[in-house]
């Protein structure tokens, strides 16, 4: 995927889960956090932030902010919207008969069911943007839904379903992601279940810009 437009900026502070504060060429400017994830080790003050501007009509804010550059000089997308876009041009290349987005199955919508033949399948994507020595964790905070929809995948694989989670990392240089169980001990927990019960993980590491993400196939 790729935005059609990018500023850069510097993090100045974040009042809230949905806005910060960035200064764009010496004018402070409030702008929409496509994340509500902690990001606590990314948005530190000063920090070089990308940020697009969607153009829609009456919004408060002009701009997104979708990359930060880390400490270690990468840039991270956090745009939580990012993965399933990506993943959907991922799973384009992998010759499947049918792919279908936000798909109801049990109690949830998960993110995709695909068809390749008689094989049916359930993917559920989740974005990576904490990364420590080298391997990516997830999640960054606490997430409910996301222990939710690991149980849906395992019931899946009990109904004949071939069902996968797929971490998109979204930062280069990392290639496996574990469960944050510090974090989310229930999700830690839910995953572990997940896999026994069939679920295949999938890591897909991928090419960052402060423009661009993509699938590194």
């Amino acid at each position: 995927m790729k935005y059609p437009n990018i500023t850069r900026g510097a993090f100045i502070d974040r009042p809230n889960r949905f806005t910060a504060h960035v200064d764009i060429n010496g004018s402070v400017h409030t702008v929409h956090v496509k994340n509500t994830g902690r990001c606590g080790e990314l948005l530190l003050p000063g920090a070089e932030v990308f940020l697009t501007a969607p153009g829609t009509p009456g919004r408060k804010t002009v701009y997104d902010l979708v990359a930060v550059t880390n400490q270690n000089g990468l840039v991270v997308n956090i745009d939580s919207q990012a993965p399933n876009a990506v993943a959907k041009e991922w799973l384009s290349r992998r010759g499947y008969d049918r792919i279908v987005p936000e798909y109801r199955f049990g109690d949830s919508r998960l993110d995709f069911y695909m068809e390749k033949g008689a094989e049916r399948c359930l993917m559920e994507v989740k974005g990576c943007t904490l990364e420590r020595e080298g391997v990516g964790y997830f999640p960054d905070a606490p997430t409910l839904r996301g222990a939710r929809h690991l149980s849906e995948l395992a019931n899946a694989v009990k109904q004949g379903y071939t069902a996968y989670l797929a971490f998109v990392i979204q930062m280069e240089g990392v290639y496996e992601v574990r469960p944050n169980t510090d974090t989310d001990p229930a999700f830690a927990l839910a995953l572990e279940n997940a896999e026994r019960a069939g679920v295949r993980v999938l890591f897909l590491p991928c090419r960052v810009t402060p423009d661009t993400l993509s699938v590194n196939d």
